[in-house]
């Protein structure tokens, strides 16, 4: 008996040990309006209307820092992928063109996320960042 009782235990333990495939996966908060702070190295003209805004139902909304778009997001764990689907065809000033095409670029090449001091950086499949944002 005290010897099932002992295999019973050990069994217990070792179930009790092993990892949940969700033990990596943190819970970001991600609902609403983010200020674009910097495109890879370079960060936005000051005044830029650069943001991405995530809301209900997975839907990304944003600027590019002249014009508007739209699209979806899916978010697993620190995985983040963005997909932009349309877009406003206005023209603006050079500087504002040449940052939203940077962003342009830079929204479906994100994969991973990580928020740290009030920041959240978003990653491309190599961990390069791409884009750091600040809560609006």
């Amino acid at each position: 008996m005290i010897k099932k009782f002992a295999l019973m235990a050990s069994a217990l333990a070792l179930v009790g040990c092993q990892s949940s495939p969700y033990s990596d996966a943190v819970e970001f908060n991600l609902l609403g309006s983010w200020h674009i702070e910097q495109v890879k190295d370079r960060p936005v003209i000051d005044y830029s209307p650069a943001k991405l805004v995530f809301e209900e139902g997975n839907k990304l909304l944003g600027n590019n820092s002249c014009n508007n778009f739209f699209g979806s997001f899916k978010l697993q764990g620190n995985q983040l992928l963005l997909t932009p689907s349309g877009t406003t065809r206005k023209a603006c000033v050079d500087a504002l063109m040449d940052q939203e095409a940077r962003v342009a670029d830079a929204l479906p090449r994100v994969r991973k996320l990580d928020e740290a001091e009030g920041k959240l950086r978003l990653f491309d499949s190599e961990g390069k960042v791409l884009l750091i944002l600040s809560r609006l």
